[in-house]
């Protein structure tokens, strides 16, 4: 069965390609299915490739490369004195994409603004429950549902944002993907068709490329859009050739089977850095990777349990079998890149007679856990198996037995965000806007539990500083509220954190203006081949 279906995904990629034999096609080898196509029901990155990146714009965008913001859909905006009113001016004469599904019949206005937003922060919208078990992750995490007062439409190339409270991070917030604008007409044409899942299946916005087609688990297909407010692509068409096994993807960009790939085995490295006809980039990742306890179940609740378990576990081990060298030990959940890292922590020693002693004296004896371990290669975890083998086996010497278990990614990550959960989960994060609260409060506060907070942690102390962080402008005084947060994270442990990798991106040298992006995403705009 296994060699039938990638015989299918193979036949369907070359049909593909031949079609477009004229023109100029990349492809890129991604390595994994999307979740979906409305990248506000999801936080996964090959989701945001295949949704966000590459069919969608947002209000303001991130310069290639970087974490500075510049203009998207708006043009310009403009912050009242008080830090709560923010107001967008909209630019004129942006088309929504044409495709075989549907035609629009008027311009990007602030309706379609006004949409994208109220359908993820009220509950009574219409589309906040369209599709079975829509969770606004992103949203809800980052608590835009109390930050944002209301939205208001000025005229159609007008918008006003009126906030609760000052948000410092709130402009960089509305350039991640969970701000993907949508287009308020399709979506009401698909509404009085009975058609709603369609928009998390057929995507339709502003973005560089036009939605094609996919077919599940193999092949994702695009082209330029012709009406692009920023100038058509020189790329014509645009193949996500889904490719899970990073030794398969290696061998599909030598080959020339595919032209760029993310995420590659760290023993391969060197072998693609000495071919002739491929460049690999690499920066420091904007990254972590941790070990999620469930702080809401025995005996995990005890910090005294989760330390103990932290000692247990040789770090650097881990570092050298999955990465080969190529990434540090973590010791805070934000990487030592970040502006507000504490380097004067200390990171947990190993030590597993003290782990040992830790766990009687709490009171556990015989202790059996799960480690959930991911399926999939993402930048900061190339190998989650691997990794919890090694975890497996450092529990075993304080008598604790970890069974490691995964399941298909999409489930993985919906399954890991319940608050019941068994045991301790593999995940980790990349930078979405370069600011500290897009890791401290997303993915630790109160807010994100059930939710990104896999830890299912709500600590007061802790919340407390990462939301008053949030509404100061003053970056001095923001640091020094992160660092006092860093503290209490460390204390808590509700998280075993694991590494800070580097980044590789291998591609052919016929692609010309791609760019690798701290902040874990990968875009096509602007990106050439030669033929």
């Amino acid at each position: 069965m296994k060699k039938l279906t990638t015989l299918l995904a193979a036949t369907a990629l070359a049909s593909m390609m031949g079609t477009a034999a004229w023109s100029k096609t990349l492809v890129y080898c991604s390595e994994a299915s999307p979740e979906g196509f409305d990248p506000g029901l999801y936080t996964a990155g090959q989701t945001f490739d295949a949704s966000s990146r590459t069919v969608y714009n947002r209000l303001v965008e991130f310069k290639h490369g970087g974490t500075e913001v510049e203009p998207g859909l708006a043009e310009s905006w403009t912050i009242s004195d008080d830090g709560l009113e923010y107001t967008f001016k909209l630019r004129a004469d942006v088309k929504f994409q044409t495709t075989d599904y549907f035609t629009p019949t008027r311009d990007f206005n602030a309706d379609d603004v006004i949409f994208s937003f109220e359908r993820q922060i009220r509950e009574d919208h219409p589309w906040n429950k369209y599709v079975a078990g829509a969770a606004w992750e992103y949203a809800d995490g980052m608590g835009f549902p109390q930050l944002i007062k209301s939205i208001e439409k000025v005229d159609d190339l007008t918008v006003k944002f009126v906030l609760n409270h000052p948000e410092a991070p709130f402009i960089a917030d509305l350039g991640m993907d969970f701000a993907s604008i949508m287009s308020k007409e399709y979506a009401d044409k698909l509404a009085a068709d009975g058609k709603l899942e369609q928009l998390n299946q057929m995507p339709l916005g502003t973005g560089p490329f036009t939605f094609v087609a996919y077919q599940p688990d193999a092949v994702i297909r695009y082209k330029a859009n012709p009406d692009y407010f920023k100038g058509q692509e020189k790329i014509d068409d645009l193949i996500f050739a889904i490719t899970t096994d990073a030794a398969v993807r290696a061998q599909k960009l030598k080959a020339g089977e595919c032209h760029i790939m993310p995420y590659p085995n760290a023993a391969d490295v060197a072998d693609l850095k000495a071919d002739p006809n491929l460049t690999v980039l690499e920066q420091p990742g904007l990254n972590v990777a941790y070990l999620a306890y469930n702080t809401q179940q025995a005996p995990f609740d005890k910090v005294e349990v989760r330390r103990a378990l932290n000692m247990a576990v040789n770090k650097q081990p881990i570092i050298d079998a999955v990465f080969q060298g190529a990434a540090e030990v973590a010791k805070n959940p934000i990487p030592p890149t970040m502006w507000s890292y504490n380097n004067a922590i200390e990171d947990d020693k190993y030590d597993p007679e003290a782990a040992k002693k830790m766990l009687e004296e709490a009171g556990v004896k015989d202790l059996k856990m799960k480690i959930w371990a991911m399926p999939v290669s993402r930048p900061y975890m190339l190998n989650a198996r691997r990794a919890a083998e090694l975890m497996q086996a450092d529990f075993a010497k304080v008598g604790v037995q970890a069974e490691i278990l995964s399941y298909e990614w999409a489930e993985y990550l919906k399954l890991s965000r319940e608050e019941d959960r068994d045991g301790a989960v593999i995940m980790g994060w990349t930078g979405d806007n370069g600011d500290p609260d897009n890791f401290l409060d997303t993915l630790l506060g109160c807010e994100a539990v059930g939710g990104n907070n896999r830890a299912q942690w709500c600590n007061e102390e802790f919340d407390k500083l990462v939301k008053a962080a949030k509404k100061s402008s003053d970056q001095a005084e923001r640091t020094k509220l992160y660092e006092e947060a860093q503290v209490v994270f460390k204390r808590e442990a509700p998280w075993m954190t694991i590494d800070h990798s580097v980044g590789f991106i291998p591609l052919s040298k016929k692609v010309t203006g791609f760019h690798m992006d701290p902040l874990g995403i990968h875009r096509f705009d602007g990106v050439d081949i030669a033929e």
